[in-house]
């Protein structure tokens, strides 16, 4: 029985032994396989956004192009809005208070409705929605696999019936819809329309002109939220699952599930708007202390949904690919990893390569930055700089596992089919630390990209071969203990220095918002304004995010009543020239040896003198600027700096250095030195020896002779 026992044990043995010993040898196998890159681009999923013809906003580091009307000739299209004229006609002038629905109650959602996914249907739709006076509308993104992102799905309803836009379908004619967004005689309804309205900018060249915005009405009426799932419980009675808005709206068929989220969303937009609207005509003037008030609430709230209208799709090129994600990375994450100080700057130089291999990846591919490589990822890959590829991809499957058990990304692929195909680009990145990485990235662009690359040309990635440019030396991030920064030469080199010293550090806008006690938006302001009002109990919190505080006293005035919009408009934290995002700089547009002689009332407006800027901006704005101070100074004989400082017999007199103005330099002291000298006469007069306190004194005459 005993011997038995021991044969079946060493056979159980055995067996294991095989077992194991197979399963070692496919996964040797498997990991060739994939250091060999093994799924190479061609092989890659048939993405629904590689069969659009016509891409508005594509992958490179072009700016974006907006609609040019053919009867605007003189537009820029860069810059201004190409309906700017209508909107701010309707800013000036509201429409009126109309009835989003004739019956004033809402319905349930019937169980038909028309899917739209043929040019025909769409002309059909247009020519349906330009007879209406209001329409309600959403849309659902895709972002998760496409860099910039795609609209692909919209939802219109009108008051009979709801309509779903397969907008992949029809991604290359949805410009049908164009004129009747545009039309001012059309009211479209949205809720929360800031991303909406810049996103048919993008993908369509579609611009809303006239809208009404649920979320604007619901910041009027100080709702205690303003989320669409809070108007359709509030109003409706109806919950939604707003996960789904998360799920692959790529899909087609769309999931039963799916379609009846997208039709709740426009719906019941029209009896919300509806509602909305009543409660803004209630909302009577007569309880305001200012009896003379005529604000109407209704008219405000169309003022501020149509200035989101005003926005402008810009599309995000940094100066320097990936130098944005890598400083965010490296803050969020270097003390984590316990980096010692000697090996930091090896460590910050190889993270910005990794981040703009990625976002060069990324472009190529038309993927988002998280499909191709993860943050963590980016910094295991350098602490432990792997030189194989078997060593990158276990770095990159243990950075991803520790991170995404529990988060949506937990689904893909680590690493990614981009890795696999590029592994060897990626692997020489980690061994080369010197290798000047944007000689390194157009090969890669030449072996990859063409007529004979692994990777396909699309719409998206053509315009890459011929704007590529790093604009940057690998010395970026290279900072020595103890050392200053590595000097560099050229003029790229020492923009990238004066942008990280000098730009702004957090945001100069926060866009708190204070109301009066009959919640009247009083101002934008930033969160230290907020917080004084609190600490003395002077106002109480009514919105959180953005936060938004109600005053528990009568303020002075209005804004609007003063005829002074200016603090109750959103401002982002933008360069106002360019629409660059990832740095920015305080200008003033009227100079401070100016503005220093303005009378007090003026004076004090000081937010109103401020603009964002980027340093390319802020450049040409102060070159112009110096051109009319110069101008200026010879016309009206207005100095520019004081050079010397003279004595007349009587006065004491400033001299200029306009050449102009005939000045006379050879004597007098300049307030620097004047400066200096009274300085040490006031601190060490007494101490110091005679001679050099009478020489001090001489310069200092005409100060000793006013006191």
């Amino acid at each position: 029985m005993a011997t038995r026992e021991k044969i079946n044990a060493i056979v159980a043995i055995a067996c294991a032994a095989a077992v194991s010993l197979v399963v070692a040898a496919l996964y040797r196998r498997l990991r060739r396989r994939r250091a060999a890159g093994w799924r190479c681009c061609s092989e890659f999923e048939d993405k629904p956004q590689n069969r659009f013809k016509r891409v508005l906003a594509d992958n490179s580091y072009a700016p974006f192009k907006h609609f040019k009307r053919e009867e605007k000739e003189e537009e820029v299209s860069l810059k201004m809005h190409p309906f700017e004229e209508e909107i701010t006609s309707l800013l000036e002038n509201p429409p009126a208070l109309l009835n989003f629905i004739t019956t004033h109650e809402y319905s349930d959602m019937s169980a038909s409705y028309v899917w739209i996914d043929t040019e025909h249907q769409l002309e059909y739709l247009a020519k349906l929605l330009s007879e209406e006076q209001v329409f309600a509308v959403d849309t659902e993104q895709h972002s998760l696999r496409s860099f910039l992102g795609f609209t692909a799905l919209m939802q219109i309803s009108i008051e009979r019936e709801d309509f779903l836009i397969d907008t992949i379908a029809l991604h290359d004619v949805m410009g049908i819809l164009r004129p009747v967004f545009a039309d001012p005689s059309i009211c479209k309804v949205f809720h929360g329309a800031d991303n909406d309205v810049l996103w048919l900018q993008r993908d369509f060249h579609i611009y809303v002109v006239n809208m009404f915005d649920t979320a604007k009405a619901c910041e009027i009426l100080s709702k205690p939220h303003k989320s669409l799932a809070y108007l359709l419980e509030t109003y409706c009675g109806v919950s939604t699952d707003k996960t789904l808005q998360r799920e692959d709206w790529r899909v087609r068929p769309l999931s039963v599930e799916m379609i009846e989220y997208a039709r709740i969303d426009a719906h019941y937009l029209l009896y919300i708007a509806d509602c909305l609207a009543s409660e803004l005509r209630r909302k009577s003037p007569d309880t305001s202390a200012c009896p003379d008030d005529k604000f109407n609430f209704f008219f405000e709230a169309s003022r501020r949904s149509n200035m989101v209208c005003l926005q402008l799709y810009v599309k995000e090129i940094e100066s320097t690919p990936g130098a944005s994600a890598a400083a965010s990375i490296l803050s969020r994450n270097l003390s984590v990893q316990g980096v010692t100080s000697w090996k930091s700057s090896e460590i910050k130089d190889l993270i910005w390569k990794l981040c703009a291999w990625r976002d060069l990846m990324a472009r190529i591919h038309d993927e988002s930055l998280r499909y191709v490589l993860s943050d963590q990822a980016i910094v295991s890959l350098a602490v432990r700089i792997p030189k194989e590829p078997i060593e990158v991809y276990d770095v990159i499957q243990q950075a991803d596992l520790d991170n995404g058990s529990s988060n949506i990304y937990s689904i893909l692929p680590s690493p990614s089919p981009i890795v696999s195909t590029h592994i060897k680009e990626l692997c020489f990145l980690l061994r080369e630390a010197s290798a000047n990485i944007d000689d390194v990235f157009r090969r890669f662009l030449q072996k990859h990209l063409g007529p004979i690359g692994c990777c396909p040309l699309s719409a998206y990635n053509y315009a890459i071969l011929s704007e590529f440019s790093l604009k940057q030396t690998n010395t970026l991030f290279m900072k020595h203990a103890g050392e200053k920064f590595t000097s560099t030469i050229g003029k790229k080199a020492s923009r990238e220095l004066f942008v990280q010293k000098f730009s702004c550090k957090s945001p100069v806008y926060h866009n708190c918002r204070i109301y009066a006690s009959d919640g009247r938006l009083l101002c934008y302001c930033d969160r230290r304004k907020l917080e004084w009002y609190l600490k003395r109990d002077l106002a109480k919190v009514v919105e959180d995010d953005p936060p938004a505080i109600m005053l528990l006293f009568e303020p002075k005035g209005r804004p609007e009543d003063e005829d002074n919009d200016f603090y109750i408009q959103s401002k982002k934290n933008i360069c106002v020239g360019c629409g660059e995002k990832n740095h920015y700089l305080r200008y003033r547009i009227i100079p401070s040896c100016y503005r220093m002689h303005f009378p007090e009332h003026l004076k004090s407006h000081r937010s109103h003198d401020i603009v964002l800027l980027c340093v390319d901006c802020h450049e040409i704005a102060h070159s112009a600027a110096e051109k009319y101070k110069r101008q200026i100074a010879e016309e009206f004989g207005i100095p520019l700096f004081v050079r010397k400082i003279v004595d007349s017999g009587e006065s004491t007199v400033a001299t200029v250095s306009s050449k102009s103005l005939g000045v006379i330099e050879e004597t007098g002291v300049s307030p620097l030195q004047l400066r200096t000298a009274a300085m040490a006469l006031l601190r060490h007069g007494s101490s110091m020896p005679a001679r050099r306190n009478h020489f001090l004194c001489a310069t200092c005459y005409f100060h000793l002779l006013s006191s």
